[in-house]
């Protein structure tokens, strides 16, 4: 049994002063590059208020520039004669523009026919079906067996179906 049992035992080789060196120095180099990647961030506030100072001067200018664009007059394309001019101007020669046109009568708003190319779909003496009949999920009425809506409705026509999920919208509203 005293065989078995040293037959089984592992031996264990101690490492090398070096290795335990070389892992050590590997640590110590990697903690410098960490270092050198971040030690050149700035640290402190300052350098979130100089980039906000930065910001601020930059949305001045732009301002400037904007409201210097508003306010005066240009020339944008001076070989087209297309010139800018000021935000006030140009609101009052709209407004007269306006004013001195006549206002044009609204005509009728125009609904969607929803069950008309049903109608004209539907075999010749054959009276179309309500528009009621048509919709999924309803009962169609019963005709006579010898009247022509009966044998309209024996046709192989297929019968337009209309997506419950979309109703219809109705007609926009206008203002005078």
């Amino acid at each position: 049994m005293a065989d078995t049992q040293s037959a089984r035992t592992i031996a264990y080789s101690r490492a090398p002063f070096s290795t335990w060196l070389g892992v050590v120095f590997l640590f110590v180099l990697f903690g410098l590059i960490v270092l050198a990647v971040i030690g050149p961030s700035p640290r402190t506030s300052d350098y979130e208020e100089t980039r906000a100072k930065k910001r601020m001067e930059k949305l001045k200018a732009l301002h400037e520039e904007t409201q210097k664009d508003l306010t005066t007059y240009a020339w944008v394309d001076k070989s087209k004669g297309v010139a800018r001019i000021p935000i006030d101007r140009a609101m009052e020669l709209t407004v007269t523009d306006l004013a001195q046109k006549k206002p044009a009568p609204a005509g009728p708003i125009a609904t969607p026919a929803a069950q008309a190319a049903p109608a004209a779909a539907a075999p010749t003496g054959a009276s179309p079906a309500p528009a009621a009949s048509q919709q999924p999920g309803m009962a169609q009425p019963s005709a006579p067996a010898g009247s022509p809506a009966a044998q309209g409705a024996a046709s192989p026509a297929p019968a337009p179906q209309q997506s419950p999920a979309s109703p219809a919208s109705p007609a926009p509203a206008t203002t005078p």
